[in-house]
């Protein structure tokens, strides 16, 4: 079976669609209070990639540049894909302490919710209100 290839042709990473589904939403309710940076640092092997996101009132930007932020996210490059394709929980890596977050933590757990559940799940789910309908734009 062939690979699937991003607009650029490389091979697709689970990091980089999540990342560039944040980019090309451009707002998103689940983080409509927030505002906020964050980084993530996410190293394979020697070399670290970087993402850095800005949240204002749930407008979001995304970059690949290493600035400063008021929250930064360290974990294994490939821990992160299993994390956005629903595999690992942030949460859970964070207390045994594969994750590890500096800086303003209620932004971190915030931005949690854009992860998506376990395999078979619907969906993020809000304490209270259960999994949120995604739109077709959100996938």
């Amino acid at each position: 079976m062939a690979a699937k290839t991003t607009r650029t042709g490389s091979t697709k990473d689970p990091t980089r669609a999540f990342f560039e589904s944040l980019a090309a939403r451009g707002h998103e309710p689940l983080l409509a209070n927030a505002s906020g940076t964050m980084r993530f640092d996410l190293a394979d092997g020697k070399r670290a990639d970087h993402w850095f996101v800005k949240v204002r009132n749930g407008d979001l930007s995304v970059s690949n540049k290493e600035a400063k932020a008021d929250a930064v996210v360290h974990v294994e490059r490939s821990f992160f894909d299993r994390m956005v394709q629903g595999r690992e929980n942030g949460m859970a890596a964070a207390l045994r302490g594969v994750l590890v977050a500096q800086g303003d933590l209620g932004l971190v757990l915030l931005f949690q919710r854009l992860f998506p559940g376990p395999p078979r799940s619907r969906g993020p789910v809000i304490p209270g209100q259960g999994p949120v309908a995604r739109s077709e734009g959100a996938r």
